[in-house]
């Protein structure tokens, strides 16, 4: 069990935790939230013992082991296998020791206490460990040298999942994990014989893998049974209850004080006036809960293009002459929301890339609209920033003849106020580097945004601020993410990269992350026939998804109706015909036919969701 009690911290000066509490049992799964800043990092460093407490306790059982991941694994010509098997410590003490000990005795301790530890099984633990993280056992066998920090990182998280100590701190450990490797963290976490405590700001791993949530607010430490959407309801719930009896309590000492006022002076009130002084005097005062400043991120709309504002033909795309992705045959209309799903290196970035224009085709055509912008995100760009420039030196850069007010402006529209627009770079915190880089992405209001990982040290207030962003940007968005919470709430389509193509995937997201965590390359068949099946009756969640959809698709619909209208109207004009327009008119012909082409698709989009509609309620 850990136990923190009355918890005083401070950092130059600067209160993080003032008589702050609470109790973990042991075997228990918990998320440990709060806004960035609050200390949640400087939590774990104290219950290491890294940092000396002013003042408070926290104890653990004697001879409790902590682990946690500080930092990659440095790079050395150790094989991954290897370096995972030496982090368990006493494993590899034990191992050394019985192919040297000579003592009887001592040979029987040390065999005893590697029966009792399953040392014979650790090579394989650890290779399955390493499999769910994205090496393969080929992978697994090349040295750590072989790898960039973001890999060397999942090898440091592998070394300290197997050696399993009593106590687990993770901070952000989906942060350089991607789809496939979070949701295979996910589920071993939820199996993990010990306690754990995670910093995280991804609600799907706060709501699948934890049963608590230790929420640190106000200098303080609450406790909260239940996964974090659990969370969310209660402390809602107790922010009301505590803004009602703030309300209350002010009525009350208002009452109290006009009763003072009136009577002070008079005699016969005197003494009753005094008795109410005193009773305010003890009253103590209850604050009603501070509402924290709302993020925000404010994408600038741009204008609409015609349909399909992006098509690949037979497209292949590589490196060196060796293509990755081949027979690409795909659109994209400016009002798409696709999500690209697939294993790590099958080749998500590398299509992300082709379609930025940031890769030629090697074979085949990418054709955009003429007037097509692209924004694109991705993690390392984060990195690239100048760290000894300021935000508004960078977006300065991009906008040099607008006025400075207007700059901040644009800076305050992402969340970056006026303290952090003159603030180095490199002083800025995570989060606010991705706001910087998202506002890069967007400052010319691109028709497409592609977006690699965007919420890597976004908190959750600025993941929900970013999904609204999304949804009501009025362009198209080509999403990777190990996010599954910002997937669901912002893709209405879903493509597969595997195997050197790219196609939509017809399962949900659900049924994508049991495919993955199955260990299945594709969804098993059941053995019954379609015939024998039994339909089962629609969910009113799965109704109320189909109808929204049914909306959509006649939106779509209709916006494409409104182009093929005007468009006719133009070629309508007489004046377009005359010989020295031709090419003018061929222009517009082509404009047609493809507004033409998406008319077609998208009723046949809406006749395809009206179906699946009908079906769902006559079940």
């Amino acid at each position: 069990m850990l136990q923190i009690t009355d918890l005083n911290y401070s950092v130059a000066g600067r209160p993080l935790f003032e008589g702050a509490s609470a109790v973990i049992p042991d075997g228990h799964k918990v998320g440990l939230v709060g806004r960035n800043g609050t200390g949640k990092t400087t939590l774990f460093k104290l219950i290491r013992g890294e940092q000396v407490l002013d003042g408070g306790e926290i104890a653990l059982p004697s001879r409790a082991r902590i682990g946690g991941v500080a930092q990659e694994v440095p790079s050395s010509e150790v094989t991954v296998l290897q370096t995972v098997l030496d982090a368990d410590a006493e494993r590899a003490e034990l191992m050394a020791e019985a192919d040297s000990a000579t003592d009887p005795h001592r040979i029987a301790e040390v065999q005893a206490r590697l029966q009792d530890i399953d040392a014979w099984s650790g090579e394989a633990r650890a290779a399955s460990i390493l499999r769910g993280l994205g090496f393969d056992p080929e992978a697994q066998q090349r040295p750590c040298s072989a790898y960039s920090g973001g890999w060397r990182m999942r090898v440091a998280l592998a070394g300290v999942l197997f050696a399993q100590p009593d106590l687990l701190l993770l901070d952000e450990p989906t942060n350089y994990l991607d789809l496939e490797g979070a949701l295979w963290l996910e589920s071993y976490l939820a199996r993990y014989p010990h306690t754990v405590i995670i910093i995280s700001h991804d609600r799907g791993l706060l709501n699948r893998a934890v049963g608590g949530i230790l929420h640190l607010e106000d200098k303080g430490l609450t406790y909260y049974t239940g996964p974090y959407d659990t969370f969310v309801k209660m402390r809602a719930e107790k922010r009301a209850g505590q803004a009602a009896a703030a309300a209350k309590q002010e009525t009350q000492r208002a009452h109290l004080q006009s009763f003072i006022d009136r009577f002070k002076a008079k005699a016969s009130k005197a003494k009753q006036a005094q008795s109410r002084v005193k009773m305010l005097e003890r009253m103590e005062t209850i604050r009603a809960p501070e509402d924290a400043a709302r993020t925000v991120f404010t994408f600038p709309q741009p204008e609409d293009l015609s349909p399909p504002i992006l098509r690949l033909d037979g497209a292949a795309v590589g490196y060196g002459g060796d293509p990755v992705l081949s027979r690409l045959n795909l659109r994209i209309d400016q009002d798409d929301r696709i999500a690209l799903l697939g294993r790590n290196g099958e080749g998500k970035s590398t299509l992300s890339k082709l379609l930025s224009d940031r890769l030629q085709v090697m074979d085949g055509q990418r054709i955009a609209s003429g007037k097509l912008r692209i924004g694109y995100f991705a993690q390392h760009q984060v990195d690239e920033l100048h760290v000894d420039e300021t935000p508004l030196d960078h977006i300065r850069r991009e906008r040099p003849d607008d006025a400075p007010a207007k700059l901040r402006a644009r800076l305050a529209s992402f969340g970056l106020g006026a303290d952090q627009a003159g603030t180095l770079v490199g002083s800025l915190s995570g989060g606010q580097k991705a706001r910087l880089s998202l506002l890069l992405a967007t400052l010319d209001a691109p028709h497409m945004l592609i977006l690699d990982e965007p919420t890597n040290h976004l908190d959750i207030e600025s993941r929900e601020a970013l999904i609204e962003a999304l949804t009501a940007y009025t362009g198209a968005v080509v999403l990777v993410s190990h996010d599954m919470h910002l997937l669901g709430l912002v893709a209405d389509r879903l493509w597969l990269v595997k195997g050197g193509a790219v196609g939509p995937y017809d399962g949900d997201l659900e049924s994508y992350r049991k495919l993955l965590l199955s260990g299945e390359e594709r969804p098993a068949k059941t053995s019954a026939s379609k015939e024998n099946q039994k339909p089962q009756p629609a969910s009113r969640d799965r109704i109320l998804e189909l109808r929204a959809e049914v909306r959509k698709a006649e939106a779509r619909v209709a916006k494409i109706s409104e182009m093929r209208d005007k468009l006719a109207k133009k070629l309508a004009d007489p004046a377009l015909y005359t010989d020295d327009r031709v090419g003018e008119l061929e222009t517009w012909n082509k404009k047609y036919a493809e507004v033409m082409e998406g008319a077609d698709r998208a009723e046949a989009i809406w006749l395809k969701a009206m179906e699946s509609l009908e079906k769902a309620e006559a079940r």
